[in-house]
């Protein structure tokens, strides 16, 4: 019987690294480093593949996690996140959370962090018991896609408006039909833009220039990065649906788009000023969808996806009294806090809650 359970674990094993160097193999990723000046966005792709968003460095890496063999999706309650991250082996405290994706071929969780005063890039798995270990970049198969005519490393402008915009060559990334999106901004005036990466990697991207009409602000922008954005068929047509600082909440069509083109997006609700989405997720709850989003000062919201594939939205002055208008939504109080969430299955999310300085990570039932 031993020798039986002994035969079948390497069997599984072997299996197991025959499926990754298939999936290296398929994918043309190559052994070696990866380069991380910074770990930022992070979102999954085949086999088991990540891809991590490296905006100091103006870069994307597609790092193959070996992670693909399938699991059950698991709920996970981490208490004093940040603390127990500063304990992994290869961290040091102070360690920042940047973003969390689930891995939908494992169900294993994946954080991208800062550690130590120097803020060193660095990536954490959290298996399904809740253990969490340093991801190795030694020797790892990985690919690199590099950003164009990123915003300079550099503080900017003058006043009240003098920063660096370096951290915002990449906002958010999105893996779908075959394509990288990565949002962000590029060294232009117009700067807002969509880069479209066809996976694996070649040696040009493509993309578009997104502009919007914003409500609040009374006029049409160009220079906005979208913050946060999921890739979705709205009426049958290939879309992103994108938040922005601000408010607005904005659909756009992909379909037919020519490389480089400015791409006027549907403004489908203004959600309120002095806020900043930070992450987005899709469901669906009994016949309808919904749209789940967290925010810097207006909480989580629930947000009403029905009729997005209109063609009206918003072209005028929003002036009422809660600056709001278009899509409605729900406050979801029992999830105050949320800074990062990711779908764990239709019916649970995984969350990072921030209360003061302490993190905690939640498994969520979507409201």
């Amino acid at each position: 019987m031993r020798r039986t359970v002994l035969a079948a674990g390497l069997a599984a094993a072997f299996a197991l690294l025959a499926t990754s160097a298939q999936a290296a193999h398929r994918w043309g990723l190559k052994e070696g480093k990866p380069d991380l000046q910074s770990a930022g966005q992070l979102a999954f792709g085949p086999d088991g593949i990540l891809f991590v968003g490296d905006a100091k460095g103006a870069a994307v890496f597609a790092i193959d996690t070996k992670d693909a063999e399938p699991g059950k999706p698991m709920a996970r309650n981490i208490e004093k996140l940040n603390e127990k991250l500063a304990k992994v082996e290869g961290l040091k405290a102070p360690v920042a959370v940047n973003d969390l994706a689930v891995n939908p071929a494992s169900g294993n969780i994946y954080l991208s962090v800062s550690s130590g005063e120097t803020k060193a890039p660095a990536l954490v798995k959290i298996n399904g018991e809740g253990a969490m270990s340093l991801v190795s970049l030694e020797k790892v198969e990985f690919l690199k896609a590099t950003i164009p005519n990123p915003p300079e490393d550099k503080v900017v402008g003058d006043g009240p408006r003098a920063r660096n915009r370096r951290p915002e060559a990449i906002t958010d990334l999105a893996y779908t039909d075959g394509k990288l999106l990565v949002a962000g901004l590029n060294n232009t005036k117009a700067a807002s833009t969509v880069r479209e990466y066809a996976f694996p990697f070649n040696d040009k991207d493509k993309g578009f220039n997104p502009e919007i009409y914003h409500g609040a602000h009374g006029g049409i922008e160009n220079y906005a990065a979208i913050r946060t954005f999921v890739p979705m068929t709205i009426g049958g047509v290939p879309s992103l649906l994108a938040g922005y600082t601000c408010t607005p909440l904005v659909r756009f069509t992909l379909e037919g788009l020519e490389d480089g083109a400015k791409a006027r997006g549907t403004t489908l609700a203004e959600l309120g000023n002095r806020n900043q989405p930070l992450d987005m997720v899709v469901y669906e709850k009994g016949s309808d969808k919904y749209l789940l989003m967290s925010n810097t000062a207006r909480g989580v919201m629930k947000i009403s996806l029905k009729d997005i594939a209109r063609e009206e939205g918003i072209t005028e002055p929003v002036r009422t009294a809660s600056g709001t208008a278009g899509q409605t939504y729900d406050t979801i109080k029992e999830l105050e806090g949320t800074v990062q969430l990711d779908r764990l299955s239709n019916d649970q999310a995984v969350v990072v809650v921030q209360k003061g300085n302490e993190l905690s990570l939640r498994t969520v039932t979507m409201p």
